[in-house]
């Protein structure tokens, strides 16, 4: 290399010096008054150097997270495959998600939140959003598989008053008052011993229903239930108002749904595991809450559903099995899992007795049996010393609250009636 070239390679690294002065001089030539300069200049020379290595806030951070809208068509294995989160991870939570199958019905709108490791992409935690008031974690623990977390935020339920004449049919009427078609059948069941929708309705009779919305901090969480119904006819009132037991009774008290059968099979068999919220699972040893009651059955034994109502499942779960749902008439929902053959199909009206598949052992299991579970308000409950639907009397010592509640909703269903009543009155004043 000549001597000239040599001698501006080693001059360049104090050129560039020099040309960094010159810009900054140049920069804070332009501001107007001395003390600006000044200013800049004690900013320049007090300011600590900048370490470009060290991390961010944001970059402290070892995970990264993202959401996920559930689009209609969309599975949960399909929405794994498009993130590359694997079907190990997937079955995985599947796993954990056993006693709750929240997972295995995914509805479109439903918020699925990913927390993913930075450095292996590795999934560490699903959020499901089930609704404002209800979210379930699934997080990995250390020793590598899922385990679940349900937060139910507290709720309030709020109340809705739907009346108004009946014009044609009962179910029209109430269909073009607001009501929706759910509960416009929830309520001809209710009532289906003590009046004939056919025959006994008649023109210009009139319907008031007390309707539950049930509201979280975040906003209504998607739950309604019928409260108090009553039908004025021309020549008697019938009515029906909801017990804390969720069940439906008439003015004296007199049940008005039909009773629940306490256990799913003519014989009572052994009970191999109770209902238990606090279990450890009996093959992977973690704390896995046992939301239903385990009869020990041989497989292929007849199954028969507790209670009248609608099959709303029929699914095949990697871990729970073969197994049906059914959403029975008030706050009431039967489960029944690890069956070996299913006799009914989804949207098929069942009758409280009716055989409705043959236990098995299929699934995740440590033998043939059959699982049950009953839940009261979406809520897993004891089906074995639940409060439900056995008797045909409210007990003596809570008829009290009952009338006390009865009264309430009478109330408010009278105060509404005459709200509209002088509203009518006064409509017709004008057209007149």
């Amino acid at each position: 290399m000549p001597h000239s070239h040599r001698l501006l390679h080693r001059a360049a690294p104090f050129i560039v010096l020099l040309l960094l002065f010159a810009i900054v001089g140049w920069s804070t030539s332009g501001v107007s008054t001395a003390s600006g300069k000044v200013l800049e200049r004690q900013v320049l020379e007090l300011a600590p150097p900048i370490d470009i290595s060290a991390p961010t806030d944001e970059d402290n951070s070892t995970d990264r997270s993202f959401d996920h809208i559930v689009a209609s068509g969309e599975t949960l294995s399909t929405i794994f495959d498009d993130y590359h989160l694997g079907q190990t991870v997937l079955y995985a939570i599947l796993s954990a998600d056993e006693e709750l199958l929240a997972l295995d019905t995914l509805r479109p709108g439903t918020r699925l939140h990913f927390v993913l490791d930075k450095q292996d992409q590795r999934l560490e935690q699903l959020d499901l959003h089930l609704h404002p008031g209800r979210t379930v974690h699934y997080r990995r623990t250390p020793s590598g598989i899922f385990e679940f977390e349900d937060e139910i935020s507290p709720t309030i339920w709020y109340q809705r008053i739907v009346s108004g004449p009946i014009r044609g049919s009962f179910y029209l009427s109430a269909l073009r008052a607001g009501l929706d078609k759910a509960d416009i059948v929830a309520i001809q069941k209710i009532l289906q011993d003590k009046i004939n929708f056919n025959r006994d309705v008649r023109a210009d009779d009139r319907f008031e229903v007390v309707m539950g919305i049930e509201m979280s901090d975040e906003g209504a969480t998607g739950n309604i239930r019928v409260e108090g119904v009553r039908l004025l006819l021309r020549n008697r009132v019938v009515s029906a108002f909801m017990h804390k037991d969720g069940n439906y009774y008439d003015p004296n008290g007199e049940s008005l749904l039909r009773a629940f059968l306490r256990y799913p099979t003519q014989r009572h068999y052994r009970i191999s595991s109770p209902f238990n919220p606090n279990r450890h699972h009996p093959v992977t040893g973690r704390r896995a809450p046992h939301n239903g009651t385990d009869f020990a059955t041989p497989s292929g034994t007849p199954v028969m559903a507790t209670g009248e109502g609608v099959v709303t499942r029929v699914r095949n779960h990697p871990y729970a099995g073969k197994y049906i749902e059914i959403k029975h008439t008030g706050q009431y929902k039967t489960r029944y899992l690890h069956l070996s053959r299913i006799l009914v199909r989804k949207g098929q009206h069942v009758e409280r007795g009716q055989r409705i598949a043959l236990s098995g052992n299929t699934g995740r299991t440590t033998g043939p049996h059959l699982h049950y579970e009953l839940h009261i308000n979406n809520r897993p409950v004891n089906a074995m010393t639940a409060d439900i639907p056995t008797a045909t009397h409210i007990p003596k010592a809570e008829m009290a609250s009952f009338k006390q509640r009865m009264e309430v909703l009478r109330t408010v269903m009278i105060s509404t009636e005459a709200h509209l009543a002088t509203s009518r009155e006064s409509n017709q004043e004008k057209d007149s």
